[in-house]
């Protein structure tokens, strides 16, 4: 009885003091304009299957997408993904400009833009990122070498290739992850704060496979707790 009470005592000491930030709370809402909290990756994890409730944050978010219309079967099938135009506050462009995420993934790219990409870029050079570089999100595969399923497979992940800043300067990972520059260092931040939100993090420091990319995916596994970032 004891415990019960000392526990319920906790629990209510801990929401009071988290009052003014509900981000940090497990049980409320998400919202892709709070800054990131205790929870933020395991409540994005969570969309998955929430095809409604993910739209409906992209649509408060300002988010232009089009609703992408189911396709594939199986290991491959594509049932709540979306044609992304543009995230993000200030509308940051993807290239190529055909891109059709799983919504989830989308939902983590607006956060990771706003609260992760952006105020790097403006502490590295003063001037925010303009257009994204990617690899693509869909691939039907494998994970290589493996018979693992890729979450590439249902574009429940995209690879990162690189930004080009306001200025047109561009910042790629092949190129600069190695460099003891500005570059390297916004790079490497980058990926540590892609970790909060993302299920899946690779990096070049993972393999010689991602030197030239971020690996960034939200994997359903994620929902009980695990999570990779390297």
């Amino acid at each position: 009885m004891t415990f019960m009470l000392a526990t319920v005592s906790a629990l209510i000491g801990y929401s009071i003091l988290l009052e003014d930030r509900p981000q940090d709370l497990p049980w409320t809402e998400l919202r892709l304009d709070q800054p990131i909290g205790f929870f933020t990756g395991r409540k994005l994890a969570g969309l998955d299957g929430e095809y409604g409730t993910c739209q409906r944050l992209l649509d408060q978010a300002g988010v232009s997408y089009r609703p992408f219309p189911a396709t594939g079967a199986n290991q491959c099938r594509r049932d709540q993904n979306i044609s992304l135009l543009s995230s993000g506050e200030g509308g940051v462009q993807y290239s190529p400009s055909r891109l059709a995420p799983s919504c989830p993934v989308v939902a983590a790219l607006t956060i990771w833009e706003n609260q992760v990409v952006q105020p790097a870029a403006i502490e590295f050079f003063g001037q925010k990122v303009s257009q994204i570089k990617h690899l693509g999100s869909f691939s039907c595969r494998p994970i290589a070498g493996t018979d693992n399923w890729s979450e590439h497979a249902n574009a429940n992940a995209i690879d990162i290739a690189g930004f080009t800043l306001a200025d047109g300067q561009e910042i790629l990972l092949i190129n600069h992850w190695e460099s003891s520059d500005a570059k390297a260092q916004f790079l490497k931040k980058v990926r540590d704060g892609s970790c909060n939100l993302f299920a899946t993090v690779l990096s070049p420091d993972y393999n010689a496979a991602h030197a030239d990319h971020f690996h960034l995916d939200q994997a359903k596994r994620s929902r009980i707790g695990y999570r990779m970032c390297r």
